[in-house]
């Protein structure tokens, strides 16, 4: 599969509020809700997200459809 489709596939997952189609994704992919994420990430890992959350408060980020325009020019559909 070409990363164009697993970029589409991410897209419609980020966009969607459909409940069903979260929990049949999550049950797809074996993702169990129990337990803290966040325990299980590396110092790094944890570190870079927080520097991702302090932008987006920022105001520092990309808007969703300036990023669809750029992968869609990338990659050529």
């Amino acid at each position: 599969m070409d990363n164009s489709v697993k970029y589409r596939i991410i897209s419609e997952i980020i966009n969607t509020n459909d409940d069903r189609v979260l929990n049949a994704v999550k049950s797809l992919l074996k993702i169990d809700d129990d337990g803290d994420f966040w325990e299980a990430l590396s110092e790094e890992d944890r570190a870079a997200i927080d520097e991702g959350l302090e932008q987006l408060d920022k105001g520092q980020h990309l808007s969703h459809e300036s990023v669809r325009e750029e992968i869609k020019n990338r990659f050529n559909f």
